[in-house]
């Protein structure tokens, strides 16, 4: 794990969800995920936005080619739990969107942060976006 996503979780966990760092303010829930090979557990933070069946997510990678481990380790082990800042911990089932769905879920990406969009042009692939379904 990177020492700024350590910084984050810190932050996050210290502050009840709030995280000041990079301007994220509440936007954030730390994913739990198991290595779909090693088992190992890990937490990462991820940006969360609230849909009426729990939070969506996207595998931006900040624009990288590839999707991040963490995409792989939920589609192997998809029940899993991520900790919010107005819930704590909350048990999800993790379920990758396709079609409109997933393109109705993007435009809420794009729309509270330009970078989303950057990110995809810069990756040259179309970004998954997962949906936390509470469970």
């Amino acid at each position: 794990m990177t020492d700024f996503n350590q910084r984050i979780i810190g932050e996050f966990r210290a502050n009840g969800g709030t995280v000041e760092t990079a301007g994220f303010g509440r936007s954030l829930v730390l994913l739990h995920h198991r290595g779909a090979r090693s088992g190992v557990e890990r937490v990462t933070p991820v940006m969360g936005i609230p849909s009426e069946a729990g939070w969506f997510i996207a595998a931006s990678k900040g624009g990288a080619p590839e999707n991040p481990a963490w995409f792989g380790n939920l589609s192997a082990h998809p029940e899993t739990v991520i900790e919010t800042p107005d819930e704590g911990e909350v048990a999800v089932r993790a379920v990758e969107l396709h079609g409109d769905d997933r393109d109705a879920a993007w435009a809420l990406f794009t729309s509270r942060s330009p970078g989303f969009a950057e990110y995809e042009r810069r990756a040259n692939r179309t970004i998954p976006v997962v949906e936390l379904q509470r469970r």
